[in-house]
């Protein structure tokens, strides 16, 4: 089960991968997680990145690539994977297409979460809200101003991934509006007809 959940910040992708790894017992794989493992390991391409990071800069394409390439090969998504935030652009896709291509491997679907930009935010100030009345600390990042600052650079950036997909013919998209369970069900739906055909 080779899955990319695609879509903006705040649409439940994480919480729809949580409950996948445990249903399929496969990792979810965040860029940001990978990263830091492979700087940990200080491995040849850890270190790279290392020295790119260290120097302030984004970390280059080809780099995290590699980083993915090598975390795909770990013994622990020989089931499978879930890709979280990895494409973030189209050539990073043509780069996952080929990577994979050249394991034998093959993705079972790209699931992208549609919303509703307005109520997103809405959703947003209302966790903002009953964080505060609860007496809750509330994360730095989560403010309504930075909010529509990812979701506007989400657009630009990772919605073309959308038009790529759909192109291929690999992209199913799900209404992330649904409640949690109606969202599950439908990811299933597309999962199980994706084992079908495979």
């Amino acid at each position: 089960m080779r899955l990319i959940f695609l879509g903006p910040p705040g649409a439940g992708k994480g919480t729809q991968a949580k409950l996948l790894t445990e249903k399929y017992g496969i990792p979810q794989l965040s860029t940001g997680d990978m990263l830091r493992a492979a700087v940990a390991e200080q491995s040849d391409v850890g270190k790279r990145a290392k020295a790119v990071m260290d120097a302030g800069q984004l970390v280059s394409d080809e780099i995290v690539n590699e980083i993915v390439s090598d975390r795909i090969d770990s013994p622990d998504c020989s089931k499978g994977f879930i890709l979280d935030g990895y494409p973030r652009t189209v050539p990073q896709a043509v780069a996952l297409g080929k990577m994979l291509e050249d394991k034998g491997l093959r993705l079972d679907a790209v699931i992208e979460l549609k919303v509703d930009e307005v109520a997103l935010v809405r959703r947003m100030e209302n966790r903002v809200a009953e964080t505060i009345a609860a007496g809750g600390k509330v994360r730095s990042d989560d403010n309504p101003e930075a909010f529509r600052k990812r979701l506007v650079e989400y657009r630009e950036k990772t919605a073309p991934l959308s038009q790529h997909y759909a192109a291929t013919g690999e992209l199913k998209t799900v209404d992330g509006m649904a409640s949690v369970e109606t969202v599950t069900s439908e990811i299933n739906k597309i999962l199980a007809s994706a084992s079908a055909d495979a």
